[in-house]
């Protein structure tokens, strides 16, 4: 399993939003240009997060985009649903039913009544993924980034960036 570097952005980017001021909004083209990656890359990945309604847009001239609902309400694991979708990661094909011991046309309850085991072991390390991710929201993010990893300094400086882009 391997998520998109598409979370990652979605990450980053929604992690500058938790700063904008109330009433106002980032543009796409702000974003991109401050991640130093494609516009349109990050307009496909904010056309989803937009429909998972973790950001919504803000039209206008000076529109763009703002969070959805409050720092503190999104989750990783809802970026990454939004990003990837809500498949289950692990897709059992049911390959213990080609066994060449077994007749396919009469399959034995231990074959086809019980959940294979691989399937429920897979499903389980999921589920806890998905509590871990769930457990870790926009807002913690912030705080850890901001008070205990970047200076001070850096938290105003981009906070300022976004602000002088609007001008």
């Amino acid at each position: 399993m391997k998520f998109s570097v598409g979370v990652e952005y979605a990450l980053h980017c929604l992690l500058y939003m938790v700063n904008v001021e109330e009433g106002k909004s980032i543009g796409i083209r702000d974003l991109a240009t401050f991640q130093g990656i494609s516009e349109s890359y990050l307009s496909k990945v904010y056309a989803r997060l937009s429909k998972a309604k973790i950001i919504k847009s803000v039209p206008g001239v000076k529109g763009g985009y703002t969070l959805a609902r409050s720092a503190d309400e999104i989750t990783f694991w809802d970026v990454v649903e939004a990003v990837e979708g809500s498949e289950d990661f692990f897709q059992c094909a049911e390959i213990r039913q080609n066994n060449v011991l077994l007749d396919k046309n009469n399959l034995p309850e231990t074959h086809t009544k019980c959940p294979c085991l691989i399937k429920v072991v897979m499903l389980e390390a999921e589920n806890e993924m998905k509590k871990y991710l769930n457990s870790k929201t926009l807002q913690w993010l912030h705080n850890q980034v901001y008070n205990n990893i970047l200076p001070k300094e850096m938290e105003e400086a981009t906070i300022e960036w976004f602000k002088n882009t609007k001008k």
